[in-house]
């Protein structure tokens, strides 16, 4: 293997890790992924990497949450069919689910091309990140008591266009969804397993409308192995960062980010004036 095609990998290793590991935590990853592409000139053509690490990251959290997947659909079935008492909060979950994906999908369609050509610069990435971790400093603090069975349509719809403002990179899509769902009320489980449960519509759909774009791809055959490095190191970076990420959860350390976030986006100022 030559120095180039070496590099290639390793290229394409580094951001699959980055954007796996950064995925679930609320720093953005596609800010950081942006910024890395940056400041180091790794400048990577078209939309199938993008779309094949987000893929790579849902896989992971499709794992993880497996059980509970398994858990409101079933209790979902079972109560349409039966109308027993005990599987109501599941159907209403996973009903509360499509309401709070809708304003996303919404948004995305009619503005997804705006914010990529104006709201996606290197200076906006570092003021949203700002903006991150103002939100996550808000409700470090926060305890709430909502449970699963207690969300109601409005939890649903605010923290759905919470998401939505999470399609501008450097606003976190996991911190976003936290951040409105504690403000809520709701416990930080609860929360927790609401954002990422949300997350899932939105990126099959996201990934069904892009899945074109993959046999499209000029390079799709001469970038296969760099692509299929990206989406394994993707996968593994997001499933372990996700499982890190519920232990810092559940200790309330939702602060630490804030910090980094603060950190971040303040050095990326500076670089920027300085350069």
């Amino acid at each position: 293997m030559d120095f180039e095609s070496l590099y290639l990998l390793l290229k394409y290793l580094f951001l699959g890790v980055l954007q796996g590991f950064t995925e679930p935590i609320p720093i953005s990853s596609s800010g950081h992924v942006k910024l890395a592409q940056y400041f180091m000139g790794l400048e990577i053509e078209g939309l199938t990497f993008e779309l094949l690490v987000n893929t790579a990251s849902l896989f992971a959290v499709l794992l993880i949450y497996r059980l509970d997947i398994m858990r409101l659909a079933n209790g979902s079935i079972r109560f349409l069919r039966t109308r027993e008492p005990e599987d109501k909060k599941d159907f209403y979950f996973v009903l509360y689910l499509v309401i709070g994906t809708i304003p996303a999908g919404v948004i995305g369609v009619l503005f997804g091309d705006y914010i990529s050509e104006h709201l996606s610069s290197v200076k906006t990435i570092a003021i949203t990140l700002l903006v991150t971790g103002i939100a996550l400093w808000m409700i470090r603090n926060l305890r709430g008591r909502k449970q699963d069975g207690d969300l109601r349509v409005k939890d649903a719809i605010i923290v759905g266009f919470a998401q939505a403002v999470a399609l501008i990179p450097g606003i976190s899509r996991s911190g976003a969804t936290i951040v409105a769902s504690m403000a809520r009320g709701m416990k930080q489980e609860t929360a927790l397993r609401y954002s990422f449960l949300l997350y899932i519509p939105v990126s099959v759909g996201g990934m069904i409308l892009s899945f074109k774009d993959i046999f499209q791809d000029p390079n799709l055959g001469t970038l296969a192995i760099p692509y299929t490095v990206a989406f394994i190191s993707s996968f593994i970076a997001s499933y372990f960062s996700l499982k890190w990420f519920m232990n810092v959860m559940a200790k309330g350390n939702l602060k630490y980010f804030a910090y980094y976030c603060f950190i971040v986006g303040i050095l990326v100022l500076g670089l920027l004036n300085w350069l």
